[in-house]
């Protein structure tokens, strides 16, 4: 029996452009100005890069050509159990409106029916309208905690303390902090990584650490290792994640501050108590 720990992607998109149960239109897609992919992106295509690179388990995450229609990741979770766990989007940009009284609902349907473990939340593409703490998102988020239900949050760091805010209202939710923050490094720590940091205040939130985002250099990204360095002194490995397969190997192999436990942490059993554990 392998008793090892899991080695989780805890972020991978999935679509399929010609299967009619899963249809994709600009109409109904989420993306910024309607866009539709051309090529595929299947379950089955990450099952075959899970075993190149010797992952267990993949995290699936919202894509935004489905728009608010999540049956494709539904699918997935249900078809591979053991593989797959994945949110789904319904909020925000070109998806329904925050206040929509119907969301509450929305949301217990993905949960319990489509077995989802949650939602993507993306105020990024609406800068100038904080909706995120906006009184008219509260009954959404007591849904959540009601749920156990987990918020993947993808924003610009001048929304930190919009889900600062949240997470401090809504402590049963567990909010997973997408990309960083996507930090400008570039940038005075006071306006970058700094409140990004007091976000480890709130046991209820967690970091995805996508290395490729905040950089500017090549792979392996050695520019943001001391920002990563930090939020792992900050946050602990028990709340931080990993992602992407192109980070794989850097996160496990080549970052020089994580220990082997620490490892154990972010390349999987963090993601299993955050997506998959919810389940029992």
């Amino acid at each position: 029996m392998d008793t090892r720990p899991p080695i989780i992607n805890a972020a991978e998109h999935v679509w399929v452009t010609n299967d009619p149960r899963f249809p994709i239109t600009p109409q109904a897609s989420g993306c910024p100005g309607g866009n539709v992919p051309n090529r595929d992106y299947s379950a089955e295509h990450l099952l075959s890069e899970m075993r190149i690179y010797g992952i267990d388990k993949v995290v699936i995450s919202g894509v935004c050509y489905y728009g608010t229609n999540n049956d494709y990741n539904s699918y997935c979770v249900k078809t591979w159990p053991d593989k797959f766990a994945a949110f789904g989007l319904m909020v925000g940009h070109r998806l329904h409106g925050p206040g929509d009284p119907k969301n509450p609902e929305r949301l217990e349907h993905a949960i319990l029916e489509q077995g989802l473990a949650g939602m993507r939340l993306s105020p990024i593409y609406e800068r100038e309208t904080p909706w995120l703490n906006d009184p008219v998102s509260y009954p959404l988020w007591q849904k959540a905690e009601e749920l156990g239900a987990v918020f993947n949050i993808f924003m610009h760091p001048s929304q930190i303390v919009q889900v600062a805010d949240m997470a401090e209202r809504f402590p049963g939710v567990k909010v997973v902090v997408d990309h960083l923050a996507m930090i400008d490094i570039s940038l005075p720590d006071s306006e970058g990584i700094d409140p990004l940091l007091d976000l480890a205040r709130y046991s209820n939130v967690y970091i995805r650490a996508s290395l490729h985002n905040p950089s500017r250099e090549p792979p392996p990204y050695r520019d943001v290792w001391p920002y990563l360095e930090r939020i792992y002194n900050r946050f602990g490995p028990q709340r931080m994640l990993y992602a992407n397969f192109f980070e794989h190997l850097i996160m496990k192999e080549i970052i020089p501050f994580f220990t082997e436990e620490d490892k154990e942490w972010i390349m999987g059993k963090t993601a299993l108590g955050v997506y998959f554990d919810r389940r029992q």
